[in-house]
């Protein structure tokens, strides 16, 4: 359309030409941020949806025909079974250990100035990181059979025996590498209390555990319940310094997994598919009760 003919056009036409172009704009607008979660989806789907679909089809092959007999093999075996039991009971103490320990020291943070706090704060991120081999090392220096500690301990007679490949010491390092997790995922939660809530408790008579038990636990339980989800996953899901550490010899899931598709003597790609989807199904299930219990806890503090 010439620049002559356009400017002759009604004033009407003129007005549903620019509604068109803002149409246009309007869906161009809506469209943009769309694109931009492609390159997400496709790294998403590549490393997360592909990689679960492989392990789900997988598990169901056996000598290459579709069967349960992978899963029929991990139940019907009583050392795997011993490996999970080790890696649920490992998950479980050490989240509530570590949520424990990591919501009393957040709670103190909120007492400490600022500086204090913040360098806290950057310590702890720094230790989050602190894992795997460097972190098996780190204990083996410290709380092996010859460690500083469990000589210092021995000399003073305070233990006669402490085995850290053993459950405990595991239990011990879950717990070191749990805390700092924790610490990171409480803190912003507890900016929820307010200090104003205690001082108008303790006028009304109640007592510091009466605060906690009755105002501020309902308050944080929703961060405390999901928090101690991701706790759980996390331990379920180590590896590097369990095997560092133990050299395989513990029996966690996670080490007969790596073993069944890496090993020197067996390779069961396919049982060890069967043994993440229940691996899977476990973290599901826990996820399930979190939601339900959160649910709960909304309802309860609406």
């Amino acid at each position: 359309m010439s620049e002559s003919a356009s400017t002759n056009l009604p004033e009407i036409g003129a007005s549903q030409l620019n509604a068109h172009k803002g149409q246009k704009n309007h869906r161009w607008n809506k469209l943009k941020p769309a694109l931009w979660l492609v390159p997400f989806m496709l790294f998403f789907y590549l490393f997360q949806i592909a990689p679960m679909l492989w392990v789900l089809i997988n598990s169901f092959l056996y000598d290459g025909v579709f069967s349960l007999e992978n899963y029929l093999d991990v139940f019907d075996s009583s050392f795997m079974m011993q490996a999970f039991r080790n890696s649920i009971w490992l998950s479980i103490w050490s989240s509530v250990f570590g949520l424990a320990i990591a919501a009393i020291l957040v709670s103190s943070l909120r007492r400490v100035n600022t500086k204090l706090r913040d360098g806290v704060i950057a310590f702890t991120n720094m230790s989050s990181n602190f894992a795997g081999v460097p972190l098996a090392f780190a204990f083996i220096i410290i709380l092996g059979v010859n460690g500083a500690v469990t000589l210092l301990l021995k000399k003073y007679g305070i233990i006669d025996d402490f085995n850290l490949y053993g459950q405990w010491g595991l239990l011990a390092i879950y717990i070191y590498f749990q805390i700092p997790l924790g610490v990171l995922l409480l803190y912003p939660a507890f900016d929820a209390l307010s200090d104003d809530w205690q001082a108008a408790s303790a006028l009304l008579g109640a007592k510091t555990w009466q605060y906690w038990t009755q105002i501020a636990l309902p308050v944080l339980s929703p961060a405390l319940l999901g928090t101690l989800i991701i706790l759980i996953a996390n331990a379920m899901g180590a590896y590097a310094s369990v095997y560092a550490l133990t050299g395989g010899n513990y029996n966690v899931i996670t080490i007969r997994i790596a073993s069944l598709v890496s090993g020197d003597l067996f390779l069961e790609p396919n049982l060890a598919a069967a043994i993440s989807v229940i691996l899977i199904g476990i973290l599901a299930f826990i996820t399930i009760i979190n939601q339900w219990l959160l649910s709960r806890s909304y309802h309860a503090n609406k």
